[in-house]
């Protein structure tokens, strides 16, 4: 079969349901991009931006030194630590878990650090809805201040290998 150019009567513009349907896909276009830069400044989901640069290995033995001074318990192998209301929590992703956990107080604000050893990763405390990239190299810097009690799980929602299923972590509130 051959190419044919169509007839020169083949367009009709849209009537009916077709032409409102346009409509409100155009109108909804409209609202939708006025309302992504309002939600970017004005919408509290967006982090701090605070982010430093830091060596993977410098980041890890901070979080070493900070585990050791203010443990409090283990759960399932894994160090919880208790910092002090006010102050700084350190939370470090490598290949395949969130370590430690942190016990946090509600209504307390803490500035969790957060830095990857080896790969990026993904950030997403569950159920809240926080999800952040976490790279080797920089040092994100949260600050979170617990309104409900309870244990909150932390998922890596970037794939970085496979163990990925298994790379969970546990924020405590009390």
């Amino acid at each position: 079969m051959s190419i044919h150019t169509p007839p020169a009567d083949w367009f009709k513009p849209p009537t009916g349901a077709e032409r409102a349907w346009i409509g409100l896909a155009l109108v909804w276009c409209l609202i939708m991009s006025m309302a992504m830069p309002y939600w970017a400044v004005k919408g509290k989901q967006n982090s701090s931006g605070e982010a430093y640069r830091v060596e993977p290995a410098d980041f890890s033995a901070r979080v070493d030194r900070f585990v050791a001074a203010h443990k409090v318990g283990e759960l399932d192998g894994q160090p919880v630590v208790e910092p002090t209301p006010g102050g700084d929590a350190y939370l470090l992703g490598r290949m395949w878990a969130w370590y430690p956990i942190l016990k946090l107080r509600q209504g307390q604000t803490y500035r969790v650090h957060l830095s990857a050893l080896d790969l990026q990763h993904g950030f997403s405390l569950q159920p809240m809805n926080m999800n952040f990239q976490v790279l080797p190299g920089y040092d994100h810097v949260l600050t979170l201040t617990p309104t409900s009690t309870g244990e909150f799980s932390i998922i890596c929602n970037e794939f970085c290998g496979i163990g990925h299923h298994l790379m969970t972590g546990r924020i405590i509130v009390e």
